[in-house]
């Protein structure tokens, strides 16, 4: 059984590792976009579904709070955050809204909406970066596999932070690797954080 949790970790770093070079500056260029929006005072808004919802907090969480070490909050929003708004907008309208309903009240033009999907087809995602772009936000995806629809609808100026990789688990694992490494690269912008 050892062997086979070994082999799981070869896995993880394999697929880390295959992807790494490609994702390297656009994790830059994103957390270049990241810390001028945070400069120009304006926000952050994560959302994703199931595990990339969980990954979506612990970035928030690594934003209002802080990451390695302690610094000033940053405006950030987890769209998942609120139970009882999301289940209201459930119950009464579709599931399709349950982020750009929100991300029509609290976006304004400038702020930039993170994205997490692991399939890249996810309905509500795709109509919450519709959304974001109606709004004037940016938006950074982070994706899995060929992208799916999320990496053929984003703009120009808009970043795909794509894991091309096809195992669901690796591809959460690089999402989770990519926003520390955005929370890191923040953090030494801003802050000088080592």
């Amino acid at each position: 059984m050892s062997q086979r949790v070994y082999n799981l970790f070869q896995r993880s770093i394999e697929a880390k590792m295959q992807v790494g070079e490609e994702l390297a500056p656009l994790i830059e260029a994103s957390a270049d976009r990241l810390v001028q929006a945070l400069l120009e005072e304006k926000k952050i808004l994560v959302c994703g579904n199931g595990p990339s919802s969980a990954l979506a907090q612990i970035f928030t969480c690594n934003l209002v709070d802080r990451f390695e070490k302690e610094r000033p909050g940053l405006p950030a929003i987890w769209l998942g955050g609120n139970l009882a708004t999301y289940t209201s907008i459930v119950a009464d309208a579709h599931y399709h809204d349950v982020y750009a309903k929100p991300l029509r009240a609290l976006g304004q033009a400038g702020d930039i909406l993170l994205v997490l999907s692991s399939s890249g087809n996810t309905p509500n995602l795709l109509h919450a970066i519709h959304t974001a772009h109606d709004r004037g936000l940016s938006v950074i995806a982070l994706t899995g596999r060929d992208g799916g629809e999320i990496g053929r609808m984003l703009q120009p100026g808009d970043i795909e932070l794509r894991a091309a990789v096809n195992s669901r688990s690796r591809i959460h694992e690089i999402h989770l690797l990519v926003l520390y490494c955005l929370s890191d690269l923040i953090d030494h912008k801003l802050f000088g954080i080592e």
